[in-house]
């Protein structure tokens, strides 16, 4: 008898689930759009020296905090 029931029960959730609907038509609303392409110029500035290896003897003569003198 409960086995009986059992077949029952899971046919009758069987046949409900299939009989609903579930084909639904989503329609989706197509956007178009422009691509827009922005350009920026930069002008760069080259520097000229007068003496060669200015730029190594620039970055060579770096001063830190240690090398200041301090007052006592």
């Amino acid at each position: 008898m409960k086995t009986i029931l059992t077949l029952i029960f899971v046919l009758t959730i069987g046949l409900t689930a299939q009989a609903q609907d579930a084909k639904v038509d989503v329609k989706v609303e197509t956007v178009e759009m422009s691509i827009v392409t922005s350009t920026t110029n930069e002008n760069t500035v080259a520097r000229l020296y007068k003496f060669k290896n200015s730029r190594v003897k620039k970055a060579l003569s770096f001063t830190t905090k240690r090398n200041k003198a301090k007052l006592a």
